[in-house]
């Protein structure tokens, strides 16, 4: 993988979100989405079984939060930030792995999530992280006419190779 300008690898713990980390991830949810979650959404969310949200913390601080289901045969991705102070020290990739790690652990093949047309920094993580578009929903959210991509990464395609690929043109990605 080629490093550019001199990235780090901050390192993190990844741990349950618990009710304390609440307003740290709000913090970041707000900093990172012009269209944030509330916290009565994440609540929500957490509370339906097939649910669960992770931080990544340093040195007590968290740096990033994922929130994830669970299904047979996948997890779908449904928010994932990182503290926009931490990024580019791969946050986001110690948490892209450990979803990864989990497919192999408990026989889940894919992970699927959605992203906005517009997030582009989120669609070149994702695709230089071996997930790929496999559909355009249309119209899909309500606060914006935009479309969302489906992004997919599946186990077998990518056979754990998450960290080895170093390609992430927008250009290649396949929106179709």
């Amino acid at each position: 993988m080629t490093v550019k300008s001199k990235e780090l690898k901050l390192p993190v713990q990844i741990r349950w979100l618990i009710r304390r980390d609440m307003g740290d991830v709000l913090r970041i949810e707000r900093d990172c989405f012009e269209f944030s979650w509330s916290e009565e959404d994440f609540l929500t969310c957490l509370r339906q079984r097939n649910c669960i949200g992770m931080v990544a913390e340093h040195d007590q601080q968290i740096v990033g939060f994922m929130i994830y289901e669970l299904h047979k045969s996948r997890l779908n991705i449904l928010n994932f930030a990182v503290a926009a102070e931490t990024r580019r020290q791969k946050v986001g990739t110690q948490m892209a792995q450990k979803l990864v790690d989990k497919l192999s652990q408990q026989r889940r093949n894919e992970i699927l999530l959605e992203v906005r047309e517009t997030n582009l920094g989120a669609q070149l993580f994702f695709r230089e992280h071996g997930f790929r578009a496999v559909s355009i929903l249309k119209g899909h959210y309500d606060d914006t006419t935009e479309d969302a991509y489906v992004l997919r990464y599946r186990l077998d395609e990518n056979a754990n190779t998450l960290l080895n690929t170093s390609r992430n043109r927008i250009s290649e990605f396949d929106a179709a």
